[in-house]
């Protein structure tokens, strides 16, 4: 079992690198970055040139909690509400362009579901 994680995770590190060879954020367009576990997901705009994190969220902040309120929701519905949340600091900064950096993880799913509520909530990528 140990084996076929360790060739997951290196295999999610090659594409991460290989991802990360493109995929750059400047201070015009901040790079939109997404990692998850197992029970959380994490999104945050860097601006690769200063080496600055400049908007974050994930499951965990205090944002994203009220925007899912109190009751069952899935993973899914989780990612989605980060996006939103994120759209919206992010346009609360000025920052309406991004480039996506899907982190190696395969663009769907939670990764997508992110994605798409930022690209509704107002972000350009």
């Amino acid at each position: 079992m140990k084996a076929s994680c360790d060739a997951r995770r290196s295999g999610r590190e090659r594409r991460r690198k290989r991802v990360r060879q493109v995929v750059s954020g400047g201070g015009d367009r901040p790079r939109l970055s997404v990692f998850r576990s197992l029970k959380h997901i994490y999104a945050q705009l860097i601006d690769d040139e200063r080496g600055v994190t400049l908007v974050h969220t994930s499951t965990l902040s205090e944002a994203v909690k009220s925007e899912l309120g109190n009751g069952n929701h899935s993973k899914t519905d989780a990612s989605k509400a980060v996006g939103k949340v994120l759209a919206r600091m992010a346009l609360e900064k000025g920052i309406k362009q991004v480039r996506f950096d899907r982190g190696g993880y395969l663009y769907h799913g939670r990764v997508e579901a992110l994605a798409q509520a930022a690209r509704e909530g107002g972000l350009e990528f």
